[in-house]
């Protein structure tokens, strides 16, 4: 696809927290052309009704019926798990020149029997899975020319992977006891938060849940076990926070032989210097979720502690943008030879 040349998308799930952000920045991205928005209710209404920074004239919400699959190029798929890998299947070998980049689990975990384990949802397109690449762009890029369905990876998953992948396979550090712990705002549990968690006082507390089985330490184990070629062994402890969006995560690691911290810096620095939106702050910078809300970076710091050779590795993003929408459209750009930073921050 020349750079001259606009796409025609489809965003099927347009009016979630995900879907709001992909179709906002979309919108302004200007080798886009947005020809359908969809959902299941509130046909007819303008997507502005439900995000006011949309200020583009867009088509109004639409059933997925509606849609003349023949002019599109790609499909945005932004639905609860189980329904993206349903709809695929109906329209993949049917119009063969139609990509697809999927927000949810569906495709994001290669072996349908532990997806099923995860999720309690059985999968109905296991055929299609070969056709399906799961890309964290800063890390799997080189293959994404291959494949038709983009996994988008989890927010959560993002955090983890983009400071400890580098290490663990420059064995910088040891990997028989890593510790994750990860603190997201709510719009990571979708509009239907409060079915999900009764927690008591949920939108002024901090919520710990999931510690044994959270459904992203299948998508963490797999994707390590790809990158390093072994098993790693960890802890995965997410948290709800009362603010709206953002992540925050805390790896805590121990060194091989006596690496410093300014080691492990460096070599992050060096693997992801060709990363517009990776950025590794100094040594022992205190991090917040701040500076990335709304945009597509990833920021990282590395900090001493106390402990001889134990360090924690703070990484924070957007969940909405670098752990979801953001994501989308950097591979959408390296799908269709776009500049990868196109339409993003």
């Amino acid at each position: 696809m020349s750079i001259h040349n606009k796409i025609n998308i489809a965003v099927i799930g347009a009016t979630g927290y995900t879907g709001l952000d992909l179709v906002f920045l979309l919108s302004k991205h200007p080798k886009v052309r947005i020809k359908y928005l969809c959902a299941t209710k509130n046909l007819g209404k303008k997507i502005s009704y439900f995000d006011k920074r949309i200020k583009k004239k867009l088509p109004k919400i639409s059933s997925i019926k509606d849609i003349n699959w023949n002019s599109l190029n790609l499909v945005f798929l932004s639905l609860p798990n189980g329904e993206a890998q349903k709809l695929i299947k109906k329209i993949f070998f049917k119009y063969k020149k139609i990509k697809f980049i999927d927000l949810s689990a569906d495709f994001r975990i290669l072996n349908s029997k532990i997806y099923k384990k995860f999720y309690n949802i059985n999968h109905n397109a296991r055929n299609l899975i070969k056709f399906s690449l799961y890309s964290i762009p800063e890390l799997d890029k080189d293959k994404i020319d291959n494949f038709r369905i983009i996994s988008n990876p989890g927010c959560y998953p993002t955090s983890v992977q983009i400071p400890l992948i580098p290490l663990i396979n420059n064995k910088l550090i040891k990997t028989d006891d890593i510790t994750i712990d990860s603190k997201s705002g709510y719009s990571g549990a979708g509009k239907n938060l409060e079915k999900k968690f009764k927690h008591k006082n949920l939108y002024s507390s901090i919520y710990a849940y999931s510690t044994k089985k959270h459904r992203h330490i299948s998508e963490l184990d797999q994707q390590l076990i790809k990158h390093t070629k072994r098993k790693i062994n960890f802890t995965f402890n997410p948290y709800l926070l009362p603010t709206f969006r953002g992540i925050l995560t805390s790896i805590y690691i121990k060194t091989k032989r006596k690496n410093s911290g300014k080691t492990l810096r460096n070599k992050l620095i060096n693997f992801y210097k060709n990363s517009t939106f990776i950025k590794i702050l100094k040594l022992n910078t205190p991090l917040g979720s701040g500076n990335v809300l709304n945009t597509n970076n990833c920021e990282i710091s590395i900090c001493e502690t106390r402990v001889k050779n134990k360090f924690i590795i703070f990484s924070a993003i957007d969940n909405l943008v670098k752990g979801a929408s953001g994501q989308a459209i950097q591979n959408m750009n390296l799908l269709y030879k776009f500049p990868e930073k196109m339409g993003l921050k």
